[in-house]
């Protein structure tokens, strides 16, 4: 018997008269049942100060134009499969990811448009795969502005919904607003590790 295995014998027998304790209960939530998800997914987002609008889908190249104009971007980083007609009324530079942008082109960009893989109403979280339109991880860290389009069908209640639309050996970023960070004195900084603003669109 190893002194491993003699300390964990004696701690064993020490403990033998005690009750044992009670089974951790396990029941997640998994759906949220009659909430309207699409409501509480702008709620929630909102909450962690993010831009959050909703608009129907035909009227999504008008919102992102509107949305790029009030930032005052005139140089948009797209990845590659964002549908051109997002972008067909944006009077701004378009930055291909094909061949992939340096780390300063990224840097000197004045944002990126993207699309998602999921979005969770429960906690406001948009989540990126790198599938298309949603690029490789550096495309939506580095630019200082995100422009997000959530269709209302990508929206789920709960994270246990969301991971069950996910691919556990893709490459994953998951999103609640702006990047920010907090000192010790709970002073808030934003735009540490990631885009200091985030706008989302939410396509109807």
């Amino acid at each position: 018997m190893t002194t491993r295995e003699e300390f964990l014998a004696r701690v064993r027998g020490a403990l033998g008269d005690r009750p044992a304790p009670p089974p951790v209960p396990r029941e997640y939530q998994t759906t949220l049942g009659d909430v309207d998800v699409l409501a509480l997914f702008a709620e929630m987002a909102a909450d962690y100060r993010a831009a959050v609008s909703r608009t129907p889908a035909a009227a999504l190249p008008e919102e992102i134009a509107a949305a790029l104009r009030e930032r005052g971007a005139r140089r948009v980083v797209t990845p590659p499969g964002v549908p051109p007609e997002w972008l067909s009324r944006a009077e701004v530079e378009l930055l291909s990811d094909e061949p992939p942008l340096t780390n300063d082109d990224l840097d000197r960009s004045d944002g990126v448009v993207s699309g998602c893989a999921v979005a969770i109403a429960q906690t406001g979280t948009i989540v990126l795969d790198a599938g298309a339109g949603q690029g490789r991880r550096a495309l939506t860290l580095l630019p200082d502005y995100h422009l997000c389009v959530v269709r209302a069908d990508q929206i789920v209640g709960t994270v246990s919904e969301a991971l069950a639309r996910l691919d556990p050996a893709r490459p994953q970023t998951w999103i609640s607003g702006p990047s920010a960070t907090s000192d010790i004195e709970l002073d808030r900084v934003e735009g540490v590790h990631g885009p200091r603003t985030l706008r989302i669109l939410i396509a109807e």
